[in-house]
């Protein structure tokens, strides 16, 4: 694991014009794409867009890549560099810099969740490439990213969900809400039906949730129909929103029980840390 890279990453981001002398043409045929980039789908529309402005106005920011063994990886900038190629341009200004493995897969998740530019899919398995490239726990990560730890978990439990059901989140058919409320159901077949209910309805978020309760909440054969009290249901949200997982309280005539979810080892440590050293 790289040490001091937080440093770095605060530098590389800076204006341009720090690293003025090291700006230079490169050819557009000798850069190729990040292998690490984060990012799976790059809107048509958006690259048209960019595309216009460069030949209205040029490359107004140099991309940023790093000497390979032929040519150069883009480590920030592949729509820039998308859009020159699109305009008919042969070269780019680019600023060389010396990176790590390490450093090149920390900057491209950095660059699109600083532009806002991944979907929760994206995110998540970004997130969870660099923890297990960098053998990394979900704590450190957030600390290095500026996140919080439940933000890191929460989105990497979006993975757990079936391909077909991130496929949907990628396309923007589900939202992060949605997603978030599927992961409650535990049959997977069920919760593609769920999934294609919410996007043949136009289901919005809450209507999901009541929609998976009333699902989770129907009574068995002989078994008596009960509605949880509005008291716990308050106390299962605030749980799942302190804990970052999903909760459940069974209330009896006496005593009750109270489940929690977790998806692996680091997930259940995280989850017992919270528990026992959370502080009122």
């Amino acid at each position: 694991m790289a040490k001091g890279l937080g440093k770095g990453l605060n530098t590389i981001f800076q204006e341009v014009d720090y690293y003025e002398e090291s700006v230079q043409e490169v050819e557009l045929k000798d850069c190729r794409p990040n292998p690490y980039q984060p990012r799976k789908v790059f809107d048509a529309e958006a690259i048209e867009e960019l595309k216009d402005s460069i030949v209205e106005h040029g490359v107004l920011q140099p991309i940023i890549v790093r000497k390979a063994i032929k040519g150069y990886e883009i480590v920030v900038g592949e729509r820039r560099f998308r859009a020159s190629k699109e305009a008919g341009y042969t070269t780019i200004p680019a600023v060389v810099r010396e990176l790590s493995e390490e450093q090149m897969m920390e900057l491209a998740l950095l660059e699109n969740l600083q532009r806002e530019d991944l979907s929760p899919i994206e995110e998540a398995e970004a997130y969870d490439r660099l923890i297990n490239e960098l053998k990394i726990k979900q704590d450190e990560l957030a600390k290095r990213l500026g996140k919080s730890r439940p933000h890191i978990a929460n989105m990497v439990r979006l993975l757990s969900l079936p391909e077909r059901v991130r496929a949907m989140v990628n396309s923007k058919e589900l939202s992060m809400g949605h997603a978030r409320a599927l992961l409650s159901i535990k049959d997977e077949d069920q919760l593609f039906l769920v999934a294609e209910k919410i996007r043949k309805e136009g289901l919005n978020v809450r209507q999901t949730e009541e929609l998976i309760t009333k699902l989770s909440n129907k009574p068995k054969k002989k078994a008596k129909t009960t509605k949880k009290d509005v008291f716990i249901t308050s106390k299962e949200n605030e749980l799942r929103e302190k804990l970052g997982t999903g909760v459940s309280i069974q209330q009896g005539k006496q005593k009750g029980k109270i489940e929690i979810e977790y998806i692996d080892q680091e997930d259940l440590d995280r989850i017992i840390e919270l528990l026992m050293y959370t502080k009122e």
